[in-house]
Protein backbone atom coordinates (compact mmCIF):
# COMPACT_ATOMS: atom_id res chain seq x y z
CA UNK A 1 0.00 0.00 0.00
CA UNK A 2 1.69 3.61 -1.24
CA UNK A 3 1.81 6.47 1.61
CA UNK A 4 3.36 10.13 0.30
CA UNK A 5 7.33 10.12 1.03
CA UNK A 6 9.57 12.44 0.82
CA UNK A 7 13.19 11.99 0.75
CA UNK A 8 14.76 10.08 3.92
CA UNK A 9 15.91 12.05 6.76
CA UNK A 10 19.34 10.00 7.66
CA UNK A 11 20.79 10.35 10.89
CA UNK A 12 24.23 11.85 10.60
CA UNK A 13 27.57 9.64 10.91
CA UNK A 14 25.82 6.90 9.55
CA UNK A 15 26.62 6.30 5.51
CA UNK A 16 24.62 3.99 2.94
CA UNK A 17 26.15 0.97 1.88
CA UNK A 18 24.12 -1.67 -0.17
CA UNK A 19 20.70 -0.80 0.10
CA UNK A 20 19.26 3.12 -0.41
CA UNK A 21 16.95 2.62 2.37
CA UNK A 22 18.79 0.74 4.90
CA UNK A 23 20.62 2.26 7.33
CA UNK A 24 24.15 1.48 8.10
CA UNK A 25 26.91 2.58 10.50
CA UNK A 26 30.24 0.31 10.98
CA UNK A 27 28.07 -3.28 11.81
CA UNK A 28 27.69 -5.58 9.17
CA UNK A 29 24.65 -5.99 6.86
CA UNK A 30 23.38 -9.27 8.59
CA UNK A 31 23.70 -7.09 11.86
CA UNK A 32 21.46 -4.44 10.83
CA UNK A 33 19.12 -6.82 9.49
CA UNK A 34 19.16 -9.03 12.06
CA UNK A 35 18.57 -6.00 14.71
CA UNK A 36 15.57 -6.01 12.60
CA UNK A 37 13.57 -9.28 12.51
CA UNK A 38 10.98 -8.10 13.63
CA UNK A 39 9.27 -6.10 10.60
CA UNK A 40 11.35 -8.46 8.02
CA UNK A 41 11.19 -12.28 7.66
CA UNK A 42 14.62 -13.60 6.45
CA UNK A 43 13.73 -14.02 3.01
CA UNK A 44 12.33 -10.52 2.56
CA UNK A 45 15.77 -8.96 3.99
CA UNK A 46 17.93 -11.39 1.79
CA UNK A 47 15.90 -9.17 -1.04
CA UNK A 48 16.44 -6.31 -0.13
CA UNK A 49 19.99 -6.81 0.37
CA UNK A 50 20.20 -7.59 -3.78
CA UNK A 51 18.69 -5.16 -5.32
CA UNK A 52 20.30 -4.68 -8.35
CA UNK A 53 22.61 -1.32 -8.77
CA UNK A 54 20.07 0.29 -11.25
CA UNK A 55 17.42 0.60 -9.38
CA UNK A 56 19.30 1.06 -6.03
CA UNK A 57 19.75 4.39 -7.65
CA UNK A 58 15.87 5.61 -7.97
CA UNK A 59 13.81 3.38 -5.88
CA UNK A 60 13.00 5.22 -2.53
CA UNK A 61 10.52 3.61 0.26
CA UNK A 62 8.11 5.74 1.35
CA UNK A 63 8.72 6.86 5.11
CA UNK A 64 5.41 6.21 7.23
CA UNK A 65 4.30 7.82 10.32
CA UNK A 66 2.28 6.29 13.44
CA UNK A 67 -1.49 6.73 12.02
CA UNK A 68 -0.19 4.41 9.06
CA UNK A 69 0.94 1.85 10.92
CA UNK A 70 -1.78 2.03 12.51
CA UNK A 71 -4.02 1.32 9.31
CA UNK A 72 -1.52 -1.37 8.57
CA UNK A 73 -2.26 -3.22 11.88
CA UNK A 74 -6.00 -2.88 10.81
CA UNK A 75 -6.01 -4.36 7.39
CA UNK A 76 -4.05 -6.94 8.68
CA UNK A 77 -6.29 -8.03 11.40
CA UNK A 78 -9.52 -7.75 8.87
CA UNK A 79 -7.64 -10.16 6.56
CA UNK A 80 -7.08 -12.71 9.20
CA UNK A 81 -10.88 -12.99 9.68
CA UNK A 82 -11.57 -12.38 6.34
CA UNK A 83 -9.91 -15.25 4.64
CA UNK A 84 -10.84 -17.23 7.92
CA UNK A 85 -14.66 -17.12 7.48
CA UNK A 86 -14.33 -17.20 3.44
CA UNK A 87 -12.31 -20.55 3.81
CA UNK A 88 -15.04 -22.15 6.46
CA UNK A 89 -17.28 -21.35 3.50
CA UNK A 90 -15.43 -23.23 0.51
CA UNK A 91 -15.25 -19.63 -1.25
CA UNK A 92 -11.34 -18.19 -2.39
CA UNK A 93 -10.30 -15.56 -1.07
CA UNK A 94 -8.41 -12.54 -2.83
CA UNK A 95 -6.23 -10.15 -2.29
CA UNK A 96 -5.86 -7.21 -4.44
CA UNK A 97 -3.68 -3.97 -3.86
CA UNK A 98 -4.25 -1.25 -6.28
CA UNK A 99 -1.28 0.47 -4.87
CA UNK A 100 0.54 -1.98 -3.56
CA UNK A 101 4.29 0.57 -3.48
CA UNK A 102 7.76 -1.35 -2.74
CA UNK A 103 6.22 -3.79 -0.46
CA UNK A 104 8.30 -2.05 2.80
CA UNK A 105 8.25 0.90 4.45
CA UNK A 106 10.70 2.87 6.23
CA UNK A 107 9.35 4.09 9.87
CA UNK A 108 9.66 7.61 10.26
CA UNK A 109 10.55 8.01 13.95
CA UNK A 110 13.30 5.31 13.30
CA UNK A 111 14.69 4.67 10.55
CA UNK A 112 13.47 0.90 10.86
CA UNK A 113 11.90 -1.02 7.75
CA UNK A 114 8.28 -1.42 8.29
CA UNK A 115 6.30 -4.20 6.37
CA UNK A 116 3.64 -2.85 4.38
CA UNK A 117 -0.06 -4.52 3.32
CA UNK A 118 1.65 -6.90 0.58
CA UNK A 119 4.05 -8.47 2.81
CA UNK A 120 1.23 -9.06 5.70
CA UNK A 121 -1.14 -10.15 3.15
CA UNK A 122 1.25 -12.84 2.31
CA UNK A 123 1.86 -13.79 5.95
CA UNK A 124 -2.46 -14.43 6.70
CA UNK A 125 -3.39 -17.78 7.65
CA UNK A 126 -5.19 -19.11 6.55
CA UNK A 127 -3.91 -17.53 3.57
CA UNK A 128 -5.42 -16.05 0.31
CA UNK A 129 -4.99 -17.89 -2.78
CA UNK A 130 -4.02 -15.28 -4.60
CA UNK A 131 -2.36 -11.72 -4.90
CA UNK A 132 -2.58 -9.31 -7.14
CA UNK A 133 -0.22 -6.18 -6.55
CA UNK A 134 -0.33 -2.93 -9.03
CA UNK A 135 1.63 -0.26 -9.04
CA UNK A 136 2.47 2.38 -11.42
CA UNK A 137 6.04 3.30 -9.94
CA UNK A 138 8.65 0.69 -12.41
CA UNK A 139 11.29 0.66 -9.45
CA UNK A 140 8.80 -0.12 -7.18
CA UNK A 141 7.12 -2.94 -9.40
CA UNK A 142 10.67 -4.39 -9.77
CA UNK A 143 11.29 -4.91 -5.88
CA UNK A 144 7.65 -6.18 -5.17
CA UNK A 145 8.62 -8.80 -7.72
CA UNK A 146 11.91 -9.44 -6.18
CA UNK A 147 10.05 -10.06 -2.75
CA UNK A 148 7.40 -12.12 -4.64
CA UNK A 149 10.09 -14.40 -7.04
CA UNK A 150 8.90 -17.95 -7.39
CA UNK A 151 5.58 -17.27 -5.78
CA UNK A 152 3.19 -18.52 -8.52
CA UNK A 153 0.32 -17.10 -6.81
CA UNK A 154 1.25 -13.72 -6.70
CA UNK A 155 0.86 -11.36 -10.05
CA UNK A 156 2.35 -8.06 -9.73
CA UNK A 157 1.39 -5.26 -12.40
CA UNK A 158 3.15 -2.22 -13.92
CA UNK A 159 -0.01 -0.16 -14.80
CA UNK A 160 -2.24 2.61 -14.09
CA UNK A 161 -4.52 0.95 -11.04
CA UNK A 162 -7.78 2.30 -12.73
CA UNK A 163 -7.18 0.60 -15.91
CA UNK A 164 -6.25 -2.88 -14.91
CA UNK A 165 -8.13 -3.47 -12.25
CA UNK A 166 -11.70 -2.40 -14.93
CA UNK A 167 -9.63 -4.49 -17.56
CA UNK A 168 -7.88 -7.33 -15.84
CA UNK A 169 -8.56 -8.31 -12.31
CA UNK A 170 -11.81 -7.18 -11.27
CA UNK A 171 -13.83 -9.52 -14.31
CA UNK A 172 -11.34 -12.31 -12.57
CA UNK A 173 -13.69 -12.36 -9.34
CA UNK A 174 -17.03 -13.93 -10.32
CA UNK A 175 -19.35 -14.83 -8.40
CA UNK A 176 -19.93 -18.11 -9.79
CA UNK A 177 -16.25 -19.02 -9.39
CA UNK A 178 -16.89 -17.98 -5.63
CA UNK A 179 -14.14 -16.14 -5.74
CA UNK A 180 -14.07 -13.46 -3.59
CA UNK A 181 -11.69 -10.54 -3.16
CA UNK A 182 -10.24 -8.03 -0.67
CA UNK A 183 -9.54 -4.73 -2.15
CA UNK A 184 -7.06 -1.94 -0.86
CA UNK A 185 -7.42 1.53 -2.88
CA UNK A 186 -4.98 3.54 -0.85
CA UNK A 187 -4.01 6.20 -3.71
CA UNK A 188 -0.86 8.83 -2.98
CA UNK A 189 -3.75 11.51 -3.37
CA UNK A 190 -6.91 11.81 -6.06
CA UNK A 191 -5.78 9.14 -8.20
CA UNK A 192 -8.45 6.62 -8.14
CA UNK A 193 -11.19 6.73 -10.43
CA UNK A 194 -15.00 6.62 -9.11
CA UNK A 195 -15.35 4.32 -11.39
CA UNK A 196 -13.24 1.80 -10.23
CA UNK A 197 -15.20 2.13 -6.64
CA UNK A 198 -18.48 1.52 -8.92
CA UNK A 199 -17.60 -1.62 -10.50
CA UNK A 200 -16.43 -2.89 -7.30
CA UNK A 201 -19.35 -2.45 -5.70
CA UNK A 202 -21.70 -3.79 -8.87
CA UNK A 203 -19.69 -6.99 -8.94
CA UNK A 204 -20.54 -8.32 -5.44
CA UNK A 205 -17.93 -10.14 -4.75
CA UNK A 206 -15.42 -7.12 -3.47
CA UNK A 207 -14.89 -5.31 -0.70
CA UNK A 208 -12.93 -2.10 -0.34
CA UNK A 209 -10.78 -0.17 2.23
CA UNK A 210 -10.39 3.08 0.87
CA UNK A 211 -8.33 5.84 1.73
CA UNK A 212 -10.33 9.35 1.29
CA UNK A 213 -7.31 11.63 0.80
CA UNK A 214 -8.48 14.97 2.46
CA UNK A 215 -4.57 16.33 3.05
CA UNK A 216 -4.53 16.53 -1.22
CA UNK A 217 -8.12 17.73 -1.45
CA UNK A 218 -7.31 20.55 0.97
CA UNK A 219 -4.75 21.27 -0.36
CA UNK A 220 -5.23 21.58 -4.05
CA UNK A 221 -9.13 21.75 -4.63
CA UNK A 222 -11.53 22.31 -1.32
CA UNK A 223 -9.58 26.30 -1.19
CA UNK A 224 -11.24 28.67 0.66
CA UNK A 225 -11.16 30.48 -2.59
CA UNK A 226 -12.49 27.97 -4.82
CA UNK A 227 -11.58 29.71 -7.41
CA UNK A 228 -8.09 29.57 -7.31
CA UNK A 229 -7.97 25.59 -7.59
CA UNK A 230 -6.47 24.98 -11.22
CA UNK A 231 -8.42 22.74 -13.98
CA UNK A 232 -6.18 20.38 -13.62
CA UNK A 233 -6.93 19.55 -9.80
CA UNK A 234 -10.52 20.14 -10.18
CA UNK A 235 -10.48 17.52 -13.32
CA UNK A 236 -8.90 14.85 -10.36
CA UNK A 237 -11.58 16.06 -7.70
CA UNK A 238 -14.70 15.51 -10.88
CA UNK A 239 -12.67 11.81 -11.53
CA UNK A 240 -12.71 10.61 -7.45
CA UNK A 241 -15.95 11.96 -7.01
CA UNK A 242 -17.72 10.68 -9.98
CA UNK A 243 -19.10 13.92 -10.93
CA UNK A 244 -18.71 17.54 -9.76
CA UNK A 245 -21.06 17.07 -7.03
CA UNK A 246 -18.66 17.63 -4.83
CA UNK A 247 -19.34 21.36 -4.92
CA UNK A 248 -22.24 21.46 -3.57
CA UNK A 249 -21.59 19.41 -0.30
CA UNK A 250 -18.10 21.19 0.20
CA UNK A 251 -19.36 24.71 -0.31
CA UNK A 252 -22.31 26.73 1.21
CA UNK A 253 -23.37 30.27 1.03
CA UNK A 254 -26.15 30.17 3.52
CA UNK A 255 -23.85 30.66 6.19
CA UNK A 256 -23.28 34.32 5.24
CA UNK A 257 -24.68 37.53 4.77
CA UNK A 258 -23.38 38.28 0.94
CA UNK A 259 -23.51 34.46 -0.28
CA UNK A 260 -20.04 33.96 -0.71
CA UNK A 261 -18.62 30.38 -0.64
CA UNK A 262 -17.65 29.22 2.44
CA UNK A 263 -15.72 25.98 3.09
CA UNK A 264 -17.53 23.25 4.95
CA UNK A 265 -15.59 21.33 7.76
CA UNK A 266 -14.03 17.91 6.64
CA UNK A 267 -16.66 15.56 8.61
CA UNK A 268 -18.95 17.06 6.16
CA UNK A 269 -17.36 16.07 3.31
CA UNK A 270 -16.54 13.03 4.57
CA UNK A 271 -19.77 11.95 5.64
CA UNK A 272 -21.37 12.75 2.01
CA UNK A 273 -18.75 10.78 0.53
CA UNK A 274 -19.98 7.80 2.88
CA UNK A 275 -23.58 8.40 2.18
CA UNK A 276 -22.23 8.60 -1.76
CA UNK A 277 -20.46 4.73 -1.87
CA UNK A 278 -24.47 3.75 -0.40
CA UNK A 279 -26.55 5.41 -2.61
CA UNK A 280 -24.54 5.52 -5.84
CA UNK A 281 -22.21 3.01 -5.68
CA UNK A 282 -24.62 0.68 -4.48
CA UNK A 283 -22.51 -0.83 -1.26
CA UNK A 284 -24.98 -2.15 1.18
CA UNK A 285 -23.08 -1.15 4.25
CA UNK A 286 -20.14 1.64 4.50
CA UNK A 287 -19.81 2.04 8.08
CA UNK A 288 -18.41 5.81 9.58
CA UNK A 289 -14.64 5.90 8.25
CA UNK A 290 -11.58 6.50 10.32
CA UNK A 291 -10.29 9.58 11.20
CA UNK A 292 -6.56 9.10 10.29
CA UNK A 293 -4.33 11.84 11.98
CA UNK A 294 -0.32 12.91 12.30
CA UNK A 295 1.18 13.65 15.58
CA UNK A 296 -0.51 17.56 15.39
CA UNK A 297 -3.63 15.34 15.38
CA UNK A 298 -4.64 16.88 11.82
CA UNK A 299 -6.87 14.32 9.42
CA UNK A 300 -4.58 13.46 7.03
CA UNK A 301 -7.14 10.74 5.34
CA UNK A 302 -10.19 9.34 6.17
CA UNK A 303 -10.55 5.42 5.93
CA UNK A 304 -13.38 3.63 4.54
CA UNK A 305 -15.00 -0.05 4.41
CA UNK A 306 -17.61 -1.00 2.16
CA UNK A 307 -19.37 -4.23 1.47
CA UNK A 308 -22.57 -6.00 0.68
CA UNK A 309 -22.62 -7.90 3.49
CA UNK A 310 -23.34 -7.48 7.08
CA UNK A 311 -21.26 -9.43 8.51
CA UNK A 312 -18.18 -7.72 7.05
CA UNK A 313 -19.03 -4.53 8.36
CA UNK A 314 -19.89 -6.00 11.69
CA UNK A 315 -16.11 -7.07 11.93
CA UNK A 316 -14.52 -3.81 11.02
CA UNK A 317 -16.49 -2.33 13.33
CA UNK A 318 -15.51 -4.80 16.37
CA UNK A 319 -11.75 -4.07 15.04
CA UNK A 320 -12.54 -0.25 15.14
CA UNK A 321 -14.14 -0.29 18.31
CA UNK A 322 -11.37 -1.96 20.11
CA UNK A 323 -8.79 0.70 19.09
CA UNK A 324 -10.78 3.43 20.58
CA UNK A 325 -11.26 1.69 23.57
CA UNK A 326 -7.32 2.01 23.67
CA UNK A 327 -7.60 5.30 22.17
CA UNK A 328 -5.59 4.49 19.50
CA UNK A 329 -7.73 6.51 17.14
Amino acid sequence: MNHRADSVPFATKIRILYSPFVRYNKCSKFRLLMENREHLTLGTAQNVGSMKSESRKHLKLDEIGEWSELKLDILKKYAGAYCTILKARNLHPIYIDAFAGAGTHIRKRTGELVKGSPLNALEINPPFEELHLIDIDQNKVDELKRQTAGMKHVYVYSADANQILLDKVFPAIRYEDFRRALCILDPYGLHLNWSVITEAAKTGTIEIFLNFPTLDMNRNVLLWTPENASLEDIERMNAFWGDASWRDVAYSTSENLFGWPEKQPNDVIAEAFRERLERVAGFKYVPEPVRMRNSTSAILYYLFFAAQKETAENIVVDILDKYRKERAL
